[in-house]
C-alpha cells in the first residue's frame, strides 16, 4: 500500500486485506469480492481500487508469507548439501500453497510468454529467491541442466491443485511432490 494515501484510505486498505485474508482462507481463490466488501464495510468500488484484480488480492493476502518462504530459501543458501537445501525450500513452499488456500491460483501464470513470471507478484518472488538455490544444486551436478524455477514452481501449482479437493490435501501433496523428485524409477 503506498505510504501517500490519505489515513482512511489506508485503514480501508487495512481492513479489506483481513477480511480478505479470512475469506480466502475459507473459500479459497473464488472468495467474493461482494462479500468481502460488505464485510468490510465499504463499497465493492473500494475493493477494487485497492486491488485492480482477484491477483492482486491474492498476493496480497499472501505477501508476508511468500517473504518468509523468500527469506528461508536465502537462509539455505550456504547449505552444504544444494539439492536438500532446494527440495527442503520447494517443500515448504508445497506446504504453505496447500495450507494457504488461493496461493497456487496466485501463482498460475496466465500466458504463455516467458516474461509471464514477471507478471506475477508472487511468482516473481519465488523466482528470485529460489534461483541461487536452483543455479548453486545445478553446479553442484545434483538437479539436472535446464530447469527453471518456474518450472518448478509449474509443479507445484499442478500438485496442489490436482491436491485440494482430496480428504488430507496435505499428505496427498506430500506424497505427489516426493513422487516427482524421486521419479519412477524404482529405488536400488
Amino acid at each position: 500500500m503506498p505510504e501517500g494515501q490519505r489515513a482512511d484510505a489506508r485503514r480501508n486498505y487495512a481492513r479489506i486485506l483481513a477480511v480478505a485474508e479470512a475469506e480466502v482462507a475459507a473459500h479459497g481463490a473464488a472468495a467474493s469480492l461482494e462479500q468481502i466488501a460488505r464485510t468490510a464495510g465499504v463499497g465493492s468500488a473500494t475493493v477494487r481500487r485497492h486491488f485492480p484484480s482477484r491477483r492482486a488480492l491474492l498476493e496480497a493476502v499472501s505477501r508476508k508469507q511468500m517473504e518468509a518462504l523468500c527469506a528461508h530459501a536465502r537462509g539455505l543458501a550456504d547449505s552444504s548439501d544444494s539439492r536438500g537445501a532446494l527440495l527442503e525450500w520447494l517443500g515448504d513452499v508445497v506446504t504453505y500453497s496447500v495450507s494457504a488456500r488461493g496461493l497456487a491460483a496466485a501463482l498460475v501464470y496466465d500466458g504463455a510468454g516467458s516474461d509471464d513470471i514477471y507478471e506475477n507478484g508472487c511468482s516473481a518472488m519465488l523466482e528470485e529467491a529460489g534461483s541461487p538455490l536452483l543455479r548453486r544444486a545445478v553446479q553442484d551436478g545434483t538437479v539436472a541442466t535446464g530447469i527453471t524455477v518456474a518450472d518448478l514452481i509449474t509443479l507445484v501449482v499442478g500438485i496442489v491443485l490436482a491436491t485440494e479437493q482430496r480428504p488430507d490435501p496435505a499428505a496427498a501433496a506430500d506424497r505427489l511432490f516426493r513422487l516427482a523428485v524421486a521419479g519412477l524409477s524404482p529405488q536400488g
